[in-house]
């Protein structure tokens, strides 16, 4: 029973002492709310930036046309190289015939100018369409095919997608480098907070040395107050996380920038997120407590 009444009278005194200290408890608060904000912001455009990724290569291809003298026979060992590649995920082959077949399938006017060709006078080409694994060896593995014999040419949207790529890994490395930073800030903020908090409990602090109170439940309200600062702080946040992005994502109708990206859907996709801005809210707090108390608690 002794352990829970420590552990209930260090709770009280903790959530105490974050109303005694109201001022210097509300700039903490004020500090982790904007914190966590942020950071639920820069979770957000980095998980979507990550699907978006994940689409883009998905989606991409690279196309290969052959020579126009090229045979079945070429075609197979072409197709043998390129399934070889580490890079490549799926390669589907089309002869000119069965090119030609879809396109006269599409239109009309498709239709009444390829009719009259024949296997002969057919001017297109066979080709390979290519999924590939990995964006970033989308360069590196067209060049390759473009070595092979019997390869005409090969199209991608050379430099355009790994820019593209490259844009977003930068952006994801800076939001979390902003993440840890804003971390960083709110709980040196709490760790001070904490601190005031001891100097203006030192004498009630000696009280409880001299008749021989451990220094674990000494130590204890003041880890609760930094982690009770935390909870607090990640209320507004977490209210803005899941009701803010379902507003933005039904607004936006799931797309962003005329439906180039496509938002995650807010299932239970943003109280995830919540989950991690409380758990982060908690820890910060608790973490700022516990520094402030092992450096400034002298017991």
């Amino acid at each position: 029973m002794k352990p829970f009444r420590i552990l209930f009278r260090s709770i009280n005194d903790g959530l105490r002492s974050v109303f005694r200290n109201f001022s210097l408890s509300t700039a903490s608060i004020l500090c982790t709310t904007i914190t966590l904000i942020l950071v639920s912001l820069a979770i957000l455009v980095s998980i979507n930036v990550n699907s978006f990724t994940k689409d883009l290569e998905h989606d991409l291809t690279i196309v290969v046309f052959m020579d126009r003298d090229s045979t079945d026979e070429d075609a197979e060992v072409i197709q043998r190289k390129i399934e070889g590649l580490s890079n490549v995920d799926s390669v589907e082959y089309a002869s000119k015939e069965v090119v030609k077949a879809e396109m006269m399938g599409e239109s009309d006017t498709f239709s009444a100018i390829m009719g009259s060709w024949n296997a002969d006078t057919n001017p297109l080409q066979n080709e390979f369409t290519i999924k590939v694994k990995e964006a970033k060896g989308l360069n590196k593995t067209a060049k390759e095919i473009e070595k092979y014999d019997k390869v005409d040419s090969v199209q991608y949207g050379e430099g355009m997608v790994e820019k593209m790529v490259s844009l977003f890994g930068v952006i994801q490395k800076s939001t979390i480098v902003i993440v840890v930073a804003l971390v960083v800030v709110t709980a040196f903020l709490i760790s001070n907070t904490i601190k005031i908090t001891i100097f203006s409990r030192r004498n009630e602090i000696e009280i409880m040395r001299l008749v021989g109170t451990s220094n674990f439940v000494i130590r204890l309200p003041f880890l609760f107050e930094g982690f009770f600062l935390g909870i607090i702080g990640s209320i507004i946040p977490i209210l803005i996380t899941i009701y803010g992005y379902m507003f933005a994502y039904d607004k936006l109708g799931g797309y962003l920038f005329s439906n180039i990206i496509r938002m995650v859907k807010p299932t239970s996709f943003v109280f995830t997120v919540a989950l991690v801005l409380l758990a982060i809210g908690a820890i910060v707090g608790m973490f700022g407590s516990f520094r402030s108390v092992r450096k400034h608690l002298k017991i």
